[in-house]
């Protein structure tokens, strides 16, 4: 079963880190990370460029583009992991493994509904 762990963070917090002290903190992640990808449950990772840089299309019809996310929240979604694991509880696992190397980072666990264009939006075993 296909898990995001989307990453939020406070966006002002990482983009006042040092050079080092960034690089550092993704160190750590790719440490975190090589196991994960060794043991074949890490696919893709990202992490996203600053939320200023965002588009966001809304509206009826062809829609209208608007500069940046506008959620009202103190966290911005900056990243994201691609994991495949059996169980909620192993993805969690996968989750505090990289919560420890980034502490400040807030984890959201949901589980992925693979779009195969010949069946349309597939449902994730286990989760209906």
């Amino acid at each position: 079963m296909l898990y995001a762990i989307l990453a939020y963070h406070v966006e002002d917090e990482i983009l006042s880190w040092a050079p080092e002290e960034d690089t550092a903190v993704v160190a750590r992640v790719l440490e975190v990370q090589a196991p994960l990808r060794a043991s074949g449950h890490l696919g893709p990772a990202a992490r996203l460029d600053e939320t200023r840089t965002a588009r966001t299309l809304r509206g009826p019809g062809a829609g209208i583009v608007l500069d940046g996310p506008f959620a009202e929240t103190k966290e911005q979604l900056l990243g994201f992991h691609l994991v495949n694991y059996d169980t909620d509880d192993e993805a969690i696992a996968a989750a505090r493994l990289l919560r420890q190397v980034n502490p400040s980072a807030v984890y959201e666990i949901r589980p992925v509904k693979l779009y195969v264009p010949a069946d349309g939006f597939g449902a994730t075993p286990g989760k209906g």
